[in-house]
């Protein structure tokens, strides 16, 4: 079967609750297999992306209990065992889209794991829950001492074909389980082609930043470094409550866009700001899909898919003084729009279609039936 065509595909996910770049990754699986089914924990229509609705989706126990569609971290203490109890007998293959639970999920199938990182929560508390205070982060790196343990086991059990987004997440399977990933980089997610609708409120030229108020996202430096520059602009997608920081009304929040909101945000931005510790990092690859350049940090999945100088600029480190002197240095230069389109067009949607359907394949050609 090229490309797993004609086979029975069950594609399987941590949790459809939120708007982010795993679950664009999910939704480019969907179209990559035409037909497959998506099981997933808990499923929030409202909160999720409209595209899934389009879909075949089935959901774990856990789904039947409003708290945990509304904040899955609330179901942590039983994804773990809900994923494994979970079998899946009717599917020629089942394709895992995991950040720490959907591998766990048990088949008798041929198995790929499209690995976005080891669980951060598990393994990098100290980002993912920078808000709590420290004593309560080591508490939860205490309690979940066993999780990690058995994360480890089921990234060890037999899948016919690990895959990462990028080189750093690769260093990170490495290290944590001793597997060899193959490296496949997401698709973009949001295509510059379709309709655009403003934003109301905001006028073009602005900077863009995107992402959830988590610490790992680092927007109230970024937050800091525009407000230190007299008469620059700032829209945060993905944080509405912006106050009680002193912030200037230059610095806009926003939620709950449309992708035709998104296309307008992107395509009337001056530059876009990224320096979370991010293991791929969509947003710049989208901004590179309009002709925009990036301010992006030093690490992780930046590295891999921003060009210095012809796509975007680098910071060392997310300090305020950095973002500053990045911010001004990338008012200063002059871009070329083709060139960061050109830059964008290794992660165009078909691309990604393609190195998975080959993964499938090869999976489904290697896999014994135990």
């Amino acid at each position: 079967m090229v490309g797993g065509e004609g086979a029975d595909v069950v594609i399987v996910h941590d949790y459809v609750t939120q708007r982010g770049g795993a679950e664009r990754v999910v939704l480019e699986l969907l179209r990559a297999f035409p037909g497959a089914r998506l099981l997933t924990s808990c499923f929030n229509p409202k909160t999720s992306y409209p595209e899934f609705r389009e879909h075949q989706i089935e959901t774990l126990w856990v789904d039947r209990f409003p708290p945990f569609r509304r904040d899955p971290r609330l179901a942590f203490p039983f994804l773990a065992s809900a994923f494994r109890r979970r079998w899946i007998f009717d599917a020629d293959v089942v394709v895992c889209s995991s950040s720490g639970w959907a591998h766990r999920v048990s088949t008798a199938a041929a198995k790929v794991v499209y690995c976005h990182s080891p669980a951060r929560w598990l393994y990098q508390p100290d980002d993912y829950l920078a808000r709590l205070p420290r004593w309560a982060r080591l508490s939860f790196r205490a309690s979940t001492r066993r999780l990690r343990r058995s994360d480890t086991a089921a990234a060890l059990r037999a899948a016919d074909a690990y895959v990462v987004n990028s080189t750093v997440v690769a260093e990170r399977v490495r290290t944590s389980y001793g597997i060899e990933p193959q490296v496949v980089p997401p698709a973009r997610g949001l295509e510059p082609q379709g309709e655009q609708t403003p934003v109301p409120g905001i006028e073009p030229g602005y900077l863009l930043t995107v992402g959830r108020r988590r610490g790992y996202k680092r927007i109230p430096a970024i937050c800091d470094a525009v407000a230190a520059i007299p008469g620059e602009r700032l829209v945060v997608v993905g944080a509405d409550d912006l106050g009680g920081y002193g912030w200037p009304d230059t610095i806009k929040g926003v939620t709950g866009l449309t992708d035709r909101q998104m296309r307008w945000l992107y395509a009337n931005a001056a530059g876009l700001i990224a320096v979370a510790q991010e293991d791929f990092g969509l947003t710049p690859v989208e901004a590179q899909s309009f002709g925009i350049p990036s301010l992006v940090l030093r690490s992780g999945g930046y590295v891999d898919s921003t060009i210095e100088g012809v796509s975007g600029l680098f910071v060392d480190e997310a300090d305020v003084a950095q973002l500053v002197e990045g911010i001004r240095a990338l008012r200063a230069r002059t871009w070329e729009p083709d060139k960061i389109r050109i830059a964008g067009d290794r992660y165009a949607p078909e691309t990604f279609a393609r190195r998975m359907q080959d993964v499938v394949s090869d999976a489904m050609k290697r896999h014994i039936t135990p």
